[in-house]
């Protein structure tokens, strides 16, 4: 077409006919361009995004939230530049040359860009399904984004310089080390990420715990450098990915899982309160629905053993007998086995620790048959709430260190 132009223009004027048909040849190329662009982005793309909006919830809607026609659109507009360039330049010219060059590297990068809209579609897809929902997958993702970024960069680099990317890539050896360190981060990240979705060891949603980074809460994004995580204090925690391959940290999941959480806590006796059960006491504590079978059961042992002393031995030393305190672990234990809300398919025991300055501990181990924060909190506290008020039944009292009131108390005479 340049020539045509040219041809053309040589009969009105022979000195600048060369200028004239090159600026002609731009400026057609300009105008479709220019109306390529009005047609996609004021006409095309408009009606496409209304009825993107109007499919809320469908694949559709996500198509359109992710810019994939508009970046295409310009992918588009550089193929239709690229083929005027060819067709209606003088081959081998510089304008030729230049506008080629450009419009390619237009679509390397526009192609880059719409790439990373089909990620980010597929991503999102992904996240909706239930089976794939709770999978690091946006870390994964991101080092695509990476790999394709340095290759097209590559490209783009090579199509500058008019070299050949494969001597680029041969060049980049002697660039490893520098590499490496520029890059170690995400390295690091990707491998890590490929090992936290290969061994499902963290999920979006996860309750995590990692103290050394202050993190205690449920993780929001696992990205290819760092884990978010939303702390019980609404705080956010950002944590390297690689740091959950080479620390330690606690992933609640299984106890979410499990269906139950445990209760794991202890009440401290006061040892002098501690004693034999005299009969007026068996004969209270038999009366509770609780007790009652194992008072039965243990009196009727204790009376087998105690007959099978030989008259000169049946003294107190010798003889079993009921304590308070084994009464009230009993008690303990029923009452949980009993509790609506404690998981019956689960360890349930009531144990006596071992005793030191401060008591007596007597621990319950059970679990909850919730996982919910709140309902965990209020059932426990009931259960304690309880315990502490039931002591007083078995005449037994809880260990507490002296308060300045009780000091105060040692030398009150209320005859002063």
């Amino acid at each position: 077409m340049q020539q045509q132009l040219l041809d053309w223009v040589r009969q009105f004027n022979q000195d600048y006919a060369n200028l004239a048909s090159l600026l002609m040849v731009l400026g057609l190329i300009l105008i479709v361009a220019c109306v390529l662009h009005l047609i996609l982005h004021k006409i095309l793309l408009p009606q496409l995004e209304k009825h993107g909006q109007k499919s809320a919830g469908t694949w559709i809607h996500l198509i359109t939230q992710h810019n994939l026609f508009n970046r295409f659109a310009f992918v588009i507009q550089g193929v239709v530049v690229n083929i005027q360039a060819t067709l209606w330049l003088h081959s081998g010219s510089t304008a030729q040359a230049v506008l080629k060059v450009g419009s390619q590297a237009w679509c390397l990068l526009f192609g880059l860009l719409t790439l990373y809209s089909v990620l980010d579609i597929i991503l999102g897809v992904l996240q909706r399904a239930a089976k794939t929902a709770h999978l690091p997958l946006r870390g994964i993702f991101q080092s695509l984004k990476l790999i394709a970024t340095i290759l097209i960069g590559i490209m783009i680099i090579a199509l500058l310089i008019g070299k050949s990317p494969l001597i680029i890539l041969s060049g980049l050896g002697a660039m490893t080390a520098v590499m490496m360190l520029v890059f170690k981060d995400p390295i690091m990240g990707l491998v890590a990420g490929i090992q936290l979705s290969a061994n499902n060891m963290v999920n979006i949603g996860d309750w995590l715990e990692m103290p050394k980074y202050g993190a205690a809460g449920a993780v929001v994004d696992i990205g290819l450098t760092t884990v978010k995580v939303r702390n019980w204090d609404n705080t956010v925690t950002t944590i390297p990915t690689y740091a959950l391959i080479s620390d330690s940290f606690k992933n609640w999941k299984g106890m979410t899982e499990s269906g139950g959480r445990r209760i794991k806590r202890s009440v401290r006796l006061d040892a002098s309160s501690v004693h034999f059960l005299t009969s007026e006491e068996i004969a209270y504590c038999i009366k509770a629905n609780l007790l009652e079978p194992y008072i039965e059961q243990k009196i009727s042992e204790i009376q087998v053993f105690n007959s099978s002393l030989p008259d000169d031995k049946a003294i107190p030393l010798n003889q079993r007998r009921l304590t308070n305190i084994g009464t009230f672990r009993a008690y303990i234990e029923a009452y949980l086995k009993s509790h609506p809300n404690i998981h019956k398919n689960m360890t349930i025991m009531v144990r006596q620790l071992e005793s030191d300055s401060n008591g007596i501990p007597i621990e319950i181990y059970a679990f909850t048959n919730t996982t919910v924060w709140v309902e965990y909190e209020r059932i426990q506290s009931d259960i304690f709430d309880h315990i502490f008020s039931i002591l007083p039944q078995f005449n037994l009292m809880v260990h507490q260190s002296p308060t300045g009131n009780d000091v105060r108390m040692i030398g009150y005479s209320p005859e002063k």
